[in-house]
């Protein structure tokens, strides 16, 4: 048998005048998503911006339904809405920030396993890592450098 340790590093930015101005204006974006989630059951709003390859950026925001599984996250949407307008340009950037309606939160959240296998799938589909800035209420944003640093031995298209 033998035991193998999976780990990652991210970066810790105090606040958002750390970020480049390309990342700090993503996150604004992100950042403006807030107030037009739906999230009249849970008070828990995502919002979500993507910057695409020839820096153009689009956005989302989580959309609830009384029936759960129906519900969409706001990273799904903001890439779903870019590969519409833009199926052929790699996505290279995607800024999400949280918000509880109920409580604070001070720790960036990182998405849902939905989220993180759709990542995945556009990152693989353009051979192009995807970097992800995660805000919550604190000033503190986290840079991941890539997708399979959170989904490590992820399904891909190559199993099929």
């Amino acid at each position: 048998m033998e035991v193998v340790k999976q780990g990652f590093e991210y970066k810790v930015y105090q606040d958002a005048q750390e970020l480049s101005l390309e990342d700090r204006t993503l996150m604004d974006s992100a950042v403006e998503q807030l107030p037009k989630a739906y999230a009249p059951y849970s008070g828990f709003h995502v919002g979500a911006a993507v910057r695409l390859a020839d820096d153009s950026i689009f956005v989302g925001s989580n959309q609830e339904n009384a029936s759960y599984p129906l519900c969409m996250c706001g990273e799904r949407v903001a890439l779903y809405n870019a590969a519409a307008n833009k199926p052929d340009v790699a996505p290279i950037t995607l800024a999400i920030t949280i918000k509880n309606q109920k409580l604070k939160i001070t720790t960036p959240a990182s998405p849902c396993g939905a989220c993180r296998q759709v990542i995945a799938e556009y990152a693989q589909r353009h051979n192009q890592p995807i970097r992800i800035l995660l805000k919550a209420d604190s000033d503190e944003i986290f840079e991941i450098n890539s997708i399979e640093d959170l989904l490590p031995l992820g399904f891909n298209a190559s199993f099929l």
